[in-house]
Formats: C-alpha cells, structure tokens, sequence
C-alpha cells in the first residue's frame, strides 16, 4: 500500500539538504545541495535538445554510476558558455567534492535560469562553502532546497511517498522539481527548464535504467507548458539502498510509488506554468500504438490555439481536432470521440465525425466545463488499444508578460 506522506528531498533514510543565498541572485536563494551519506546509485535522464548547457554535457560525458551529492544554481543555466562554461562545471564539481571529502566524480551538478551568461565562481564557490555547512535533514531543510532550485515558479514543487515492498522492506520515496517555463521535455537517459531530484533509500540495481527511462516517458515527458525543450532539463534519481531489502527493480509497490510521485511533480509543474490559471490534461485512447497516443496528447498540448481556448474558455473544440488532425496518429474520423470534463461536469462534444449538439444552451455547458481550474479533454480515436495521458496549461496574456521581460 502506498501512502502519500508530508515530507521532503531529506525524508529517505541518509540523505541531507539545504539551500543557500551565494549571491548569483540579488536576494533570494540559489544554490542547493542535496548529500547522501553513503554513495547512492544515480539514473539520469537528460535533454534531448541538441544544445546542451555546459552542466548536462559534462554530466553525460562522465556518466557516473554513484553520486553522493547533487549541487544546483539558479539564476544563471551556464548554457552557450563555452569552454569556459565546462571548466565551471569542473570547478563547482570539484569544490564540492573538497568540501564534502569525496571524489569529484561523485558531485552532479545541475543550473537554471538566464542563457549565455558566465558563472560568478566566486559566488558559488563561497555558496558551495555555505550549504556544506548547513546540510541538514527535516522539513526546513527540504523546504530551503525546494526554494533554492525555483527560478519563474510560483510554488514549490515536492512529494513524498513511503510504500512496503513485497519483501517487507518500508522504503521512502520523495521528489523535489522546479520547472514554470521553456518546459516541453523529452528527456532520455544518457542520452525555464525541469530540474528534478529524487530521493530514495531503496536498492536499485545498475538495470533499473531502462524502468527510469519508461517512467520519465510516462510522467515528465508528457508534461508541456510552451512545447519549447530546454538546454537544461536533467531529472536525477537517486537510490542509496539505506532501508535494506532486496532490489526494488521490479517490486510492483515501489514502481507504483515512484510513478506516483513523478505523476503528481508532473501535473504541479504545468499547473505552474508561467501566467498559467488552468491545468489542462489530455487523454488519449484507442490509439493504434503508444508514440501514436502520446504524439496526439502533445500535438494537443502544444496548440497555441488549444491553450487559448482553455484560457477563454470557448468552446471551440474545432481547434482541437485540429491539433488531432495534424498529429501524425493513425485515426478514422468517423469513430472518433471527444469529451471535455470540468469541475462535476463531462459533456461529450463529438461523436463519430460529427457534433452531438449545436444548440445555444449545450454550447454554454461546454463552457461551464471549461470554466474550472483543471480541464480534461478526453479523446477516444477507436482505433487501437494504447493510450497516454498529458499535462499543459493555458496561454495566458502573464506568459507573454513574463517572456517578453524575462532577461531585463
């Protein structure tokens, strides 16, 4: 049985954390750590957009089977900085690792914020100096590194869950993620921007890469505030084996937990998205295979006509068999259907290529569907078996204001 729990990045058994004010930012904080104890099995999954920050290139080049502590600046994504760049990584990498008395290979280093602007080492150095300091467990801990690692968000975003697995074993499982914009991650294993860290103190073997890899194409990859991939998107699992047990690699509880906890971090994020006021969810059914299902759900998404829509709430579901129709999936039109849910509302729209209703008062209900904080659009395509489920948000005129005002 899984149960959800109050409870943060330090919950697990042997891990500490903090976050620190170096100065990258004017006052807030921007620098979190988060420590292991004991040397934790790490599974990464990164950006797939072809520029790379300097923090994700150096990261993948090492690919480190171990990490022990995971440092992450906000204010300044250290991308398009060159060598100089790289050699920042090295150096943030490696006063950790002086402070914390490990190997450098050990420290995984994550940045957000501003591109094309270099590093202030002397900030980060004396940062890095101050949260070794103050690496702690508890929820003031958890709470300062959630605040550390937020650049455009508006609430901090951390789950915890804690489920037995099958050999007895009571393990803890929690997630801390920042991510409000530039979010449309498809990120894959070894292989605004979404940073996240988990935390646990079940085992996992060197194998569980491919199971992590199928969860972030579950969860985080299906989550798009503005379709735009960022230079930085690394999510970081971190597995240091302290509750004992057996490898939880195929321990149908633990898989269920962490999928939880990444679905819930999933849906905060573009519920959190920059100006956004509504979370809007796309289900996908009937589809002929999983990547026909799953591009739907993110053509839908990603529709800037969609999401205004949502924002307005008109109902307008043209523009959604638009998106539908340009997806690329396999679909009749004659079979498919669409339903929109709202608050205690589902109204069917289509059914079988044509309306199910087109007087005033039924438009109205749509409407009122639409009118909630959180809209589901369900679409039923009747042609296959696989199915997929995804997050966005509304285009709101705050997402326009934000961008247009983010480097100034």
């Amino acid at each position: 049985m899984i149960e959800e729990i109050e409870g943060g990045i330090t919950t697990p058994q042997g891990f500490k954390a903090t976050g620190v004010h170096s100065g990258v930012k004017y006052r807030a904080l921007d620098l979190g750590m988060v420590f292991s104890e004991v040397p934790a099995s790490a599974f990464v999954g990164y950006t797939s957009n072809e520029v790379k920050a300097a923090p994700v290139q150096v990261m993948m080049k090492e690919n480190s089977p171990k990490l022990s502590a995971v440092v992450i600046n906000s204010g300044n994504a250290n991308a398009l900085t060159g060598r100089r760049g790289i050699e920042d990584v090295m150096a943030m990498k490696q006063a950790a690792a002086a402070e914390l008395n490990i190997d450098p290979s050990q420290v995984g280093v994550m940045s957000t914020g501003l591109i094309g602007r270099f590093l202030d080492m002397h900030k980060i150095r004396y940062g890095i100096n101050r949260a070794v300091r103050e690496l702690d467990i508890g929820r003031e801990a958890d709470g300062l590194f959630a605040e550390a690692v937020m650049t455009t968000d508006t609430i901090k975003k951390e789950f915890s869950v804690r489920v037995r697995q099958d050999d007895g074993t009571l393990v803890y499982i929690s997630t801390t993620s920042k991510g409000s914009g530039m979010i449309s991650p498809h990120m894959k294993v070894l292989h605004g921007t979404t940073l996240t860290v988990v935390t646990t103190d079940a085992s996992l073997s060197p194998g569980f890469s491919s199971k992590w890899q199928e969860i972030l194409d579950n969860t985080m990859n299906m989550v798009s505030v503005d379709g735009d991939q960022s230079t930085n998107d690394t999510a970081i699992l971190l597995a240091n084996g302290k509750a004992g047990g057996a490898f939880a690699d195929n321990d149908p509880g633990f898989l269920e937990a962490l999928e939880m906890v990444m679905t819930k971090t999933a849906r905060t994020i573009a519920l959190d998205g920059e100006g956004a006021t509504k979370l809007i969810e796309v289900q996908v059914t009937g589809a002929d295979t999983k990547e026909d299902a799953r591009k739907a759900v993110h053509k839908i998404i990603n529709s800037p006509l969609v999401k205004s829509a949502i924002f307005g709430s008109d109902p307008n579901y043209g523009r959604i068999m638009m998106a539908l129709g340009n997806s690329g999936c396999k679909f009749s039109l004659d079979d498919v259907r669409l339903t929109i849910k709202g608050g205690d509302l589902e109204v069917p729209i289509l059914d079988s290529g044509a309306p199910v209703f087109q007087e005033e008062r039924a438009v109205e209900v749509v409407r009122m569907a639409m009118d909630n904080k959180e809209v589901i659009i369900a679409v039923d395509l009747a042609y296959g078996k696989e199915s997929a489920t995804g997050w966005g948000c509304d285009l709101t005129y705050d997402y326009v204001r934000i961008n247009a005002e983010y480097a100034s």
